[in-house]
């Protein structure tokens, strides 16, 4: 089954705010040559031209609000495609990050592809504000659906830091992340999509030195009929940090990219 597109995405915390960073960040960011690229925490204007610089063959789009950490999406030339920013996954919150919406056009199929990146925190607050995001995001199926033609139609995916961290609340029995991670499952089965598989069961880690266990973080979802190349069996190829082989080499790797891992997919044309 021959290729329709393939996507990387990409936390890298704060990215801007710490020159000595862009360009071997923007360069990584480059190797992984994917059709679409997304970068999570823009923080800076410092890295607008280091980036269209070492990608020239892209055209690029960044989220604009009151926010401070913004979406950068690049789109590689020859790829059709046609970009939304979508301020209803602020959740009307107005520092929350919106959702940027990349429809493509591959041969007649249109896929739509919703780029999140969701409130973090383990706080009741946080908690509820990334739910209600994630309900948008499942509940945008149905008015894809409607524009396909038919119900189950849509070639949808959503993706991105979706900080599945649970919550702690002190007067209730606490909500851990794989519980969390279950919930969104379930609630994607209700809308005929599916988490994919991932090569490595962790995207984030502050690294060795770090109290903080490695935790899972960065996910794809899509609607169920849609197929992806494997990596190593599993849908989504985790780049970066995990695939370092010992704690040493995963910190140093954090230290000089970002606490996320890279996810990368391809999706197969239909």
């Amino acid at each position: 089954m021959p290729k329709a597109f393939s996507v990387a995405s990409w936390n890298v915390e704060h990215f801007g705010n710490d020159p000595s960073k862009i360009s071997s960040t923007i360069k990584y960011l480059a190797d992984q040559k994917a059709d679409i690229v997304a970068i999570y925490e823009v923080a800076s204007s410092k890295v607008f031209r280091p980036i269209v610089k070492a990608m020239p063959k892209y055209q690029f789009h960044i989220t604009e609000g009151p926010q401070t950490q913004e979406i950068l999406i690049g789109i590689r030339y020859g790829v059709s495609a046609y970009v939304t920013q979508k301020l209803e996954f602020k959740s009307g919150q107005p520092s929350l990050r919106p959702g940027v919406l990349v429809t493509v056009n591959k041969e007649g199929k249109y896929y739509s592809l919703l780029f999140l990146h969701l409130k973090s925190l383990s706080d009741p607050k946080g908690f509820g504000l990334r739910d209600d995001m994630i309900n948008r995001a499942l509940k945008f199926r149905k008015t894809l659906d409607k524009v396909a033609g038919g119900t189950g139609k849509a070639n949808y995916i959503f993706l991105g830091d979706l900080n599945t961290m649970g919550q702690e609340y002190p007067y209730v029995e606490n909500i851990d992340a794989e519980a969390e991670i279950r919930r969104l499952g379930s609630r994607a089965s209700r809308r005929k999509m599916r988490i994919l598989t991932k090569n490595s069961s962790h995207t984030w880690w502050n690294g060795p030195s770090s109290s903080y266990e490695p935790g899972n973080l960065d996910h794809v979802v899509a609607a169920k009929h849609l197929k992806f190349k494997p990596f190593q069996g599993a849908e989504v190829d985790v780049r970066g940090w995990p695939k370092e082989a010992t704690d040493t080499k995963k910190g140093h790797w954090i230290s000089k990219y970002s606490d996320h891992a890279l996810i990368y997919f391809e999706v197969q044309q239909l």
